[in-house]
């Protein structure tokens, strides 16, 4: 308010003694105020007010516009609202704007007000409000009234019903209550093709994390924008129509810089996740044992070290993860000093679990029993292939990391050579840095097999691609010179039997496992001295 005379400040300051009745949206004697001093000033002024009709700010904008102040400590939810209505002038008989649109939606107001103004005196006045997300509706409904004394609208009970509206809407499309709902983001200058792909992978992240997908959105760019990734007023598009659509959450399948996601969150009142976190909080929830345990917590705090700068309200909703897994808000709160220490303290405990496992991988060795380390893409289908090998009952679902802890099985192949199967972590695109470096011990052990089976989802559209990543990761280790036998799996799911150059097998109906068998018995026998081996099945 620097500039003002101290008769307009008072003017101003007498604004927040105003009451409205509950029951009213607005009252003549309130918009006449609020006309005259935006008339005098030639600048927009605001109230925000509660359901009670308390003023809680008065806001003073320019010519065209007004600026709404933080609202982050004021309650609201996906079933519900703010709890506070904007009530400002125009200086032109203009209607709402879109941008009072969006703002009335980002911040789940009440309602957005605007009274035209002329000659000092308040002439029509304009509502908008959120509409519950039915199908192909508009976020957004309107009233109008000709003069404030017409307005005729019972705002309390208006507003209990909306806010009932929105909660059927919301428990409809989510009965439990309990899951997350998200919209998928990707900006990329991918050709569309590569882009629906990255798109499809997303998704199934999504549903293995048990977040329902609402709606995808792929926009092309020439570049990243640095603070939002994308252009700011699609960004908005995206998230009222996420609002509307009854979403928690925006997914983005590009990696966020610390910058982007600030702001990001910051913007609206739903969590954000990015590829990375996505796949740690699947991690999070599918680690059992106290290795894999450590490993993830270590790669997560790994993760957000880096975005506890400037850390506010929206790093709250950007870490709550799914269903708030891992690290999650109370973690957020502590500074970085404490952050840090929790990493040394995660590192000591992971390189004393590691002395355990290279002493009994020392052991195996002095044994002298081959092992076989069952590697591939994520749900290609190793571990059901480790449990019709040897029996073991490790769990199988159909989902991306249905399993992340290594398991270690004895079967004793055709010739009567004991050997030990172990199944690992899959691998997958653009697998997070700070994953792989927690990983790195349980990765290196494939350094000590003596064969790689590298399992293949033949059902997958994408299986070229899936083997080129999984290939790549193996170089990054610097495992491309390890003997690995390609074993295509899932051969019962092909609508047709096609011909592939190397073992076919499906691991769920138990066919070709002997021959699987008969195969590893010979390169672990050293009678096969290529690296790799191209099996053709007749």
């Amino acid at each position: 308010m620097k500039g003002l005379a101290p008769r307009e400040r008072k003017a101003l300051e007498r604004l927040y003694r105003r009451r409205i009745p509950p029951s009213a949206l607005v009252t003549p004697e309130v918009t006449r105020s609020l006309a005259q001093i935006s008339w005098d000033l030639n600048r927009q002024v605001a109230l925000l007010v509660d359901r009670r009709g308390r003023v809680h700010h008065v806001i003073l904008g320019d010519h065209a516009s007004i600026l709404i102040p933080d609202l982050s400590h004021y309650r609201v939810g996906p079933e519900r609202l703010r709890g506070l209505r904007c009530i400002h002038t125009h200086l032109k008989e203009e209607a709402l704007s879109h941008e009072d649109l969006t703002d009335m939606a980002l911040l789940r107001l009440d309602a957005m007000v605007g009274i035209s103004v002329k000659d000092g005196l308040p002439g029509r006045v304009f509502m908008a409000h959120i509409t519950p997300g039915n199908g192909g509706d508009e976020p957004w409904g309107f009233m109008e009234w000709d003069h404030p004394a017409r307005v005729d609208l019972a705002f309390h009970h208006f507003i209990r019903e909306l806010e009932d509206d929105l909660a059927r809407s919301f428990r409809g499309r989510d009965p439990g209550g309990e899951g997350e709902r998200a919209i998928l983001i990707s900006a990329t200058s991918q050709n569309s093709w590569e882009a629906r792909r990255s798109m499809a992978e997303l998704e199934a992240l999504a549903l293995s994390a048990g977040v329902q997908v609402l709606d995808k959105v792929i926009q092309r760019v020439k570049g990243y924008h640095p603070s939002f990734l994308m252009g700011r007023g699609k960004l908005r598009e995206i998230m009222i129509q996420g609002l509307h659509l009854g979403a928690t959450m925006l997914i983005f399948d590009q990696d966020l810089t610390p910058v982007q996601v600030n702001n990001i969150a910051g913007m609206v009142d739903l969590k954000v996740l990015d590829r990375t976190q996505l796949i740690l909080d699947i991690f999070a929830r599918r680690a059992m044992s106290r290795e894999g345990k450590i490993q993830v917590e270590l790669a997560q705090l790994r993760y957000i070290l880096p975005r506890l700068v400037g850390r506010g309200t929206a790093m709250s909703r950007l870490m709550g993860g799914v269903g708030g897994r891992g690290p999650g808000e109370t973690k957020l709160e502590v500074d970085r000093r404490r952050v840090k220490e929790r990493i040394s303290t995660l590192e000591r405990q992971l390189r004393a679990l590691e002395k355990g496992r290279r002493e009994r991988r020392k052991a195996r060795m002095r044994k002298g029993i081959p092992v076989v380390s069952l590697i591939g893409y994520t749900n290609a289908g190793k571990s059901t292939l480790l449990n019709a090998l040897t029996g073991a009952k490790v769990l199988v679902e159909d989902r991306l990391f249905a399993t992340l802890d290594p398991t270690n099985r004895t079967v004793v192949l055709p010739g009567g050579t004991p050997c030990i199967i172990s199944d690992t972590v899959g691998f997958i695109r653009r697998m997070p840095p700070d994953l792989k470096v927690a990983f790195k011990a349980t990765l290196e052990e494939l350094r000590d097999a003596t064969l790689l089976l590298h399992v293949v989802d033949v059902t997958s559209p994408y299986v070229e691609e899936e083997m080129e990543a999984v290939v790549e990761i193996l170089g990054e280790l610097g495992l491309e010179e390890k003997p690995r036998l390609v074993v295509y799996n899932k051969m019962d799911l092909l609508e047709e039997p096609q011909d592939f150059n190397g073992l076919a097998v499906s691991a769920k109906e138990r066919e070709n496992l002997d021959l699987l068998l008969e195969v590893v018995e010979e390169m672990i026998r050293g009678s096969l001295e290529t690296p790799h081996l191209q099996w053709e099945v007749g």
